[in-house]
Protein backbone atom coordinates (compact mmCIF):
# COMPACT_ATOMS: atom_id res chain seq x y z
CA UNK A 1 0.00 0.00 0.00
CA UNK A 2 0.98 3.56 -0.49
CA UNK A 3 0.38 6.33 1.99
CA UNK A 4 -2.83 6.77 3.97
CA UNK A 5 -3.56 3.04 3.89
CA UNK A 6 -4.50 3.02 0.24
CA UNK A 7 -3.07 0.99 -2.63
CA UNK A 8 -4.14 3.64 -5.14
CA UNK A 9 -1.19 3.90 -7.53
CA UNK A 10 0.61 7.13 -8.40
CA UNK A 11 3.16 5.70 -10.83
CA UNK A 12 2.57 8.35 -13.47
CA UNK A 13 1.46 11.87 -12.53
CA UNK A 14 1.02 13.95 -15.68
CA UNK A 15 1.01 17.74 -15.79
CA UNK A 16 -1.75 19.17 -18.01
CA UNK A 17 -2.13 22.96 -18.60
CA UNK A 18 -5.45 24.14 -17.21
CA UNK A 19 -5.85 26.55 -20.12
CA UNK A 20 -5.70 23.98 -22.94
CA UNK A 21 -9.18 22.59 -23.65
CA UNK A 22 -7.92 20.03 -26.17
CA UNK A 23 -5.31 18.71 -23.72
CA UNK A 24 -7.91 18.49 -20.95
CA UNK A 25 -10.15 16.46 -23.24
CA UNK A 26 -7.35 14.20 -24.44
CA UNK A 27 -6.28 13.47 -20.85
CA UNK A 28 -9.50 11.50 -20.25
CA UNK A 29 -8.02 8.72 -22.39
CA UNK A 30 -4.40 8.71 -21.26
CA UNK A 31 -2.87 5.84 -19.28
CA UNK A 32 -1.79 7.93 -16.29
CA UNK A 33 -2.58 7.24 -12.64
CA UNK A 34 -3.00 10.90 -11.74
CA UNK A 35 -3.21 14.30 -13.42
CA UNK A 36 -1.92 17.61 -12.12
CA UNK A 37 -4.17 20.20 -13.73
CA UNK A 38 -1.83 23.16 -13.73
CA UNK A 39 -2.88 26.77 -13.24
CA UNK A 40 0.63 27.89 -12.29
CA UNK A 41 3.77 27.43 -14.42
CA UNK A 42 2.01 26.01 -17.48
CA UNK A 43 -0.37 28.97 -17.87
CA UNK A 44 0.64 32.37 -19.24
CA UNK A 45 -0.13 35.45 -17.16
CA UNK A 46 -2.79 36.73 -19.53
CA UNK A 47 -4.54 33.32 -19.50
CA UNK A 48 -4.68 32.80 -15.72
CA UNK A 49 -8.27 33.95 -15.15
CA UNK A 50 -9.62 32.19 -18.23
CA UNK A 51 -7.77 28.96 -17.36
CA UNK A 52 -9.49 28.88 -13.98
CA UNK A 53 -12.93 28.83 -15.64
CA UNK A 54 -11.90 26.35 -18.35
CA UNK A 55 -10.53 23.89 -15.80
CA UNK A 56 -13.47 24.19 -13.42
CA UNK A 57 -15.81 23.37 -16.31
CA UNK A 58 -13.71 20.37 -17.38
CA UNK A 59 -13.66 18.95 -13.84
CA UNK A 60 -17.44 19.20 -13.68
CA UNK A 61 -18.13 17.66 -17.09
CA UNK A 62 -15.25 15.41 -18.20
CA UNK A 63 -14.87 11.79 -17.09
CA UNK A 64 -11.36 11.17 -15.81
CA UNK A 65 -12.43 7.78 -14.42
CA UNK A 66 -10.13 6.46 -11.68
CA UNK A 67 -7.33 8.96 -12.32
CA UNK A 68 -6.54 11.14 -9.32
CA UNK A 69 -7.42 14.78 -10.11
CA UNK A 70 -5.00 17.24 -8.52
CA UNK A 71 -5.29 21.00 -9.17
CA UNK A 72 -2.11 23.06 -8.86
CA UNK A 73 -3.13 26.59 -7.95
CA UNK A 74 -1.03 29.72 -8.06
CA UNK A 75 0.76 30.69 -4.86
CA UNK A 76 -0.87 32.94 -2.32
CA UNK A 77 1.95 35.41 -2.91
CA UNK A 78 0.53 36.06 -6.42
CA UNK A 79 -2.54 38.00 -7.47
CA UNK A 80 -4.26 34.78 -8.63
CA UNK A 81 -3.75 32.36 -5.73
CA UNK A 82 -6.63 33.30 -3.45
CA UNK A 83 -9.05 33.60 -6.36
CA UNK A 84 -7.97 30.14 -7.59
CA UNK A 85 -8.82 28.67 -4.21
CA UNK A 86 -12.13 30.49 -3.90
CA UNK A 87 -13.08 29.46 -7.44
CA UNK A 88 -12.36 25.79 -6.83
CA UNK A 89 -14.01 25.74 -3.44
CA UNK A 90 -17.13 26.96 -5.24
CA UNK A 91 -16.64 24.59 -8.19
CA UNK A 92 -16.38 21.59 -5.85
CA UNK A 93 -19.64 22.60 -4.18
CA UNK A 94 -21.16 22.72 -7.68
CA UNK A 95 -20.01 19.22 -8.59
CA UNK A 96 -16.44 19.54 -9.85
CA UNK A 97 -14.44 16.42 -8.96
CA UNK A 98 -11.15 17.40 -7.33
CA UNK A 99 -9.13 14.91 -5.29
CA UNK A 100 -6.51 17.36 -4.02
CA UNK A 101 -5.17 20.90 -4.23
CA UNK A 102 -1.45 21.23 -4.93
CA UNK A 103 0.28 24.29 -3.47
CA UNK A 104 3.45 25.59 -5.11
CA UNK A 105 6.68 26.42 -3.29
CA UNK A 106 5.70 25.19 0.15
CA UNK A 107 8.50 26.24 2.50
CA UNK A 108 6.81 26.08 5.91
CA UNK A 109 3.94 24.28 7.57
CA UNK A 110 2.18 27.64 7.86
CA UNK A 111 2.01 27.83 4.04
CA UNK A 112 -0.43 24.92 4.22
CA UNK A 113 -2.40 26.49 7.06
CA UNK A 114 -3.10 29.55 4.91
CA UNK A 115 -4.50 27.41 2.08
CA UNK A 116 -6.41 25.05 4.37
CA UNK A 117 -8.51 27.92 5.67
CA UNK A 118 -9.51 28.97 2.15
CA UNK A 119 -10.56 25.55 0.81
CA UNK A 120 -11.84 23.35 3.65
CA UNK A 121 -12.35 19.62 3.34
CA UNK A 122 -10.04 19.00 0.35
CA UNK A 123 -6.76 17.10 0.76
CA UNK A 124 -3.67 19.21 0.19
CA UNK A 125 -0.47 18.37 -1.67
CA UNK A 126 2.76 20.34 -1.41
CA UNK A 127 5.28 21.22 -4.11
CA UNK A 128 8.69 20.69 -2.50
CA UNK A 129 10.95 22.96 -4.51
CA UNK A 130 12.71 25.45 -2.24
CA UNK A 131 15.80 25.13 -0.06
CA UNK A 132 13.75 26.19 2.97
CA UNK A 133 11.14 23.57 2.07
CA UNK A 134 13.85 20.89 2.15
CA UNK A 135 14.97 22.04 5.60
CA UNK A 136 11.37 22.04 6.86
CA UNK A 137 10.25 18.85 5.09
CA UNK A 138 9.36 16.91 8.24
CA UNK A 139 7.34 19.79 9.65
CA UNK A 140 5.49 20.15 6.34
CA UNK A 141 4.84 16.40 6.09
CA UNK A 142 3.31 16.40 9.57
CA UNK A 143 0.46 18.71 8.54
CA UNK A 144 -2.86 16.91 9.15
CA UNK A 145 -4.40 18.06 5.86
CA UNK A 146 -1.39 17.06 3.76
CA UNK A 147 -1.84 13.93 1.65
CA UNK A 148 1.05 14.09 -0.81
CA UNK A 149 4.33 15.74 -1.73
CA UNK A 150 5.67 16.50 -5.23
CA UNK A 151 9.34 17.14 -5.87
CA UNK A 152 9.89 20.30 -7.90
CA UNK A 153 13.42 19.55 -9.02
CA UNK A 154 13.64 22.26 -11.68
CA UNK A 155 12.88 25.06 -9.22
CA UNK A 156 15.09 23.47 -6.60
CA UNK A 157 18.02 23.29 -9.03
CA UNK A 158 17.49 26.95 -9.88
CA UNK A 159 17.55 27.94 -6.22
CA UNK A 160 20.57 25.77 -5.46
CA UNK A 161 22.40 26.98 -8.60
CA UNK A 162 23.32 23.34 -9.17
CA UNK A 163 24.43 21.75 -12.42
CA UNK A 164 22.52 18.98 -14.17
CA UNK A 165 24.00 15.53 -13.69
CA UNK A 166 22.51 12.30 -14.94
CA UNK A 167 23.03 10.76 -11.50
CA UNK A 168 21.22 13.70 -9.85
CA UNK A 169 23.88 13.97 -7.17
CA UNK A 170 23.06 17.68 -6.49
CA UNK A 171 19.42 16.72 -5.84
CA UNK A 172 20.11 13.85 -3.47
CA UNK A 173 20.07 15.81 -0.23
CA UNK A 174 16.67 17.32 -1.05
CA UNK A 175 15.18 14.17 -2.55
CA UNK A 176 16.28 12.05 0.39
CA UNK A 177 15.14 14.52 3.02
CA UNK A 178 11.64 14.84 1.52
CA UNK A 179 11.39 11.10 1.01
CA UNK A 180 12.22 10.46 4.66
CA UNK A 181 9.67 13.06 5.77
CA UNK A 182 6.92 11.61 3.58
CA UNK A 183 7.53 8.05 4.71
CA UNK A 184 7.77 9.06 8.36
CA UNK A 185 4.31 10.63 8.23
CA UNK A 186 2.65 8.22 5.78
CA UNK A 187 2.31 10.63 2.85
CA UNK A 188 2.41 9.97 -0.89
CA UNK A 189 5.55 11.31 -2.56
CA UNK A 190 6.27 11.57 -6.28
CA UNK A 191 9.56 12.37 -7.96
CA UNK A 192 10.31 15.42 -10.10
CA UNK A 193 10.02 15.69 -13.88
CA UNK A 194 12.50 14.55 -16.51
CA UNK A 195 12.81 17.43 -18.96
CA UNK A 196 14.16 15.65 -22.05
CA UNK A 197 10.84 14.03 -22.96
CA UNK A 198 12.22 12.36 -26.11
CA UNK A 199 15.09 10.71 -24.20
CA UNK A 200 13.53 7.39 -23.25
CA UNK A 201 16.74 5.83 -21.96
CA UNK A 202 17.45 8.78 -19.67
CA UNK A 203 13.88 8.75 -18.39
CA UNK A 204 14.07 5.04 -17.60
CA UNK A 205 17.30 5.52 -15.64
CA UNK A 206 15.76 8.33 -13.60
CA UNK A 207 12.50 6.41 -13.02
CA UNK A 208 14.44 3.34 -11.85
CA UNK A 209 16.50 5.52 -9.54
CA UNK A 210 13.37 7.09 -8.06
CA UNK A 211 11.72 3.72 -7.61
CA UNK A 212 14.84 2.30 -5.96
CA UNK A 213 14.82 5.25 -3.54
CA UNK A 214 11.18 4.62 -2.58
CA UNK A 215 9.18 7.22 -4.50
CA UNK A 216 5.59 6.25 -5.31
CA UNK A 217 5.83 7.55 -8.87
CA UNK A 218 7.07 10.30 -11.14
CA UNK A 219 5.68 13.57 -12.40
CA UNK A 220 5.71 13.77 -16.20
CA UNK A 221 5.52 16.56 -18.76
CA UNK A 222 4.49 14.59 -21.85
CA UNK A 223 2.21 11.60 -22.59
CA UNK A 224 5.13 9.90 -24.36
CA UNK A 225 6.68 9.36 -20.91
CA UNK A 226 3.75 7.43 -19.45
CA UNK A 227 4.64 3.90 -20.50
CA UNK A 228 8.15 4.00 -19.05
CA UNK A 229 7.01 5.49 -15.74
CA UNK A 230 4.11 3.06 -15.40
CA UNK A 231 6.44 0.11 -15.91
CA UNK A 232 9.17 1.40 -13.61
CA UNK A 233 6.90 2.06 -10.63
CA UNK A 234 4.77 -1.07 -10.95
CA UNK A 235 5.72 -4.33 -9.25
CA UNK A 236 7.54 -6.56 -11.73
CA UNK A 237 6.43 -10.10 -12.50
CA UNK A 238 9.41 -11.36 -10.50
CA UNK A 239 8.49 -9.19 -7.49
CA UNK A 240 4.89 -10.42 -7.59
CA UNK A 241 6.01 -14.05 -7.83
CA UNK A 242 8.42 -13.66 -4.92
CA UNK A 243 5.79 -11.92 -2.80
CA UNK A 244 3.32 -14.75 -3.39
CA UNK A 245 5.92 -17.40 -2.52
CA UNK A 246 7.02 -15.53 0.60
CA UNK A 247 3.45 -15.31 1.89
CA UNK A 248 2.80 -18.98 1.18
CA UNK A 249 6.06 -20.07 2.85
CA UNK A 250 5.47 -17.90 5.89
CA UNK A 251 1.93 -19.23 6.29
CA UNK A 252 3.32 -22.78 6.28
CA UNK A 253 6.02 -21.82 8.78
CA UNK A 254 3.45 -20.30 11.14
CA UNK A 255 1.31 -23.44 10.92
CA UNK A 256 4.39 -25.38 12.01
CA UNK A 257 4.89 -23.03 14.94
CA UNK A 258 7.88 -21.24 13.42
CA UNK A 259 8.46 -17.47 13.32
CA UNK A 260 10.48 -17.39 10.10
CA UNK A 261 10.52 -19.10 6.71
CA UNK A 262 13.18 -19.52 4.06
CA UNK A 263 12.60 -18.58 0.40
CA UNK A 264 15.35 -18.74 -2.24
CA UNK A 265 17.88 -19.24 0.51
CA UNK A 266 16.87 -16.07 2.39
CA UNK A 267 15.16 -15.62 5.73
CA UNK A 268 11.55 -14.34 5.51
CA UNK A 269 10.15 -12.65 8.61
CA UNK A 270 6.90 -10.84 9.31
CA UNK A 271 8.34 -7.53 8.06
CA UNK A 272 8.93 -9.12 4.66
CA UNK A 273 5.32 -10.28 4.59
CA UNK A 274 4.09 -6.72 5.20
CA UNK A 275 6.07 -5.63 2.13
CA UNK A 276 4.89 -8.64 0.12
CA UNK A 277 1.24 -7.83 0.83
CA UNK A 278 1.83 -4.21 -0.15
CA UNK A 279 3.31 -5.35 -3.47
CA UNK A 280 0.31 -7.58 -4.23
CA UNK A 281 -2.18 -4.86 -3.23
CA UNK A 282 -0.44 -2.39 -5.54
CA UNK A 283 -0.43 -4.89 -8.39
CA UNK A 284 -4.16 -5.51 -7.91
CA UNK A 285 -4.88 -1.76 -7.87
CA UNK A 286 -2.89 -1.27 -11.08
CA UNK A 287 -4.68 -4.17 -12.75
CA UNK A 288 -8.02 -2.60 -11.81
CA UNK A 289 -7.01 0.62 -13.57
CA UNK A 290 -6.27 -1.26 -16.77
CA UNK A 291 -3.27 0.97 -17.60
Amino acid sequence: MTAHGTSRPYRSVLYIPGSKERALEKATGLACDAIIFDLEDAVAVDEKVNARAILAKALKEADYAARARIVRVNGLDTEWGRDDLRAFAAAIREGAKVDAILIPKVSRKSDLDAVADLIPGVPLWAMMETALGMLNAAEIASHPRLEGMVMGTNDLAKELQSRFRADRLPMMAGLGTCLLAAKAFGKIIVDGVYNAFKDEDGLKVECDQGRDMGFDGKTLIHPAQLEIANAAFAPSAAEIDLAQRQIAAFDEAEKAGLGVAVVDGKIVENLHIVTARQILAKAEAIAALGN
